[in-house]
């Protein structure tokens, strides 16, 4: 694969969080957040995106959420449960995308708020449409992703170096 091809980076928020008394990590998703995850997987599918590689934080949140977004997909690919992921900046988000191997060209992330809606914020030199402004006026809900493309390698991806192409949220 070329370099010069556009690479794709879905960023994706875990689906809402019940509140049991357990910890942080262990928080299962609430049945809003599974029937969101579900749909999200949906829209996932609707935009053809052919997934190289999922990054899911190690949180039972997030693992439940790409366990159901997952199967709504044509192609399941090759999942890393990674615990840099889990309470990560966007600094630290942009470190583990930069170990990302030269031949994956569409990968997903699934993490969490506020490093996820951050992230987005800080890649995003740019935006297509009214992508940017809805993203800003909505936050980043749980479930929510956005779709972002940039031209070169993984381990030279950084701020202002990606495209927003797509944002949605359950509630659309």
């Amino acid at each position: 694969m070329s370099v010069a091809e556009p690479r794709r980076i879905v960023l994706f928020r875990h689906g809402k969080a019940d509140w049991p008394q357990v910890s942080d990590h262990e928080r299962p998703l609430a049945e809003r957040g599974r029937t969101d995850a579900t749909v999200a997987g949906s829209r996932l599918a609707d935009t053809g995106l052919a997934f190289d590689l999922a990054v899911c934080s190690t949180a039972l949140r997030t693992r439940e959420t790409w366990k159901l977004a997952v199967h709504e997909l044509a192609h399941r690919p090759r999942t890393v449960y990674e615990d840099r992921v889990y309470d990560a900046s966007p600094g630290e988000l942009i470190a583990v995308l930069n170990e990302t191997p030269d031949d994956v060209r569409t990968l997903i992330l699934i993490g969490h708020n506020p490093g996820i809606h951050h992230l987005t914020d800080i890649l995003s030199g740019s935006s297509e449409g009214d992508a940017r402004d809805r993203m800003n006026s909505r936050g980043f809900p749980a479930a929510a992703f956005a779709v972002l493309s940039f031209d070169g390698d993984w381990k030279n991806l950084e701020p202002g170096k990606a495209t927003l192409t797509e944002y949605w949220t359950p509630s659309e």
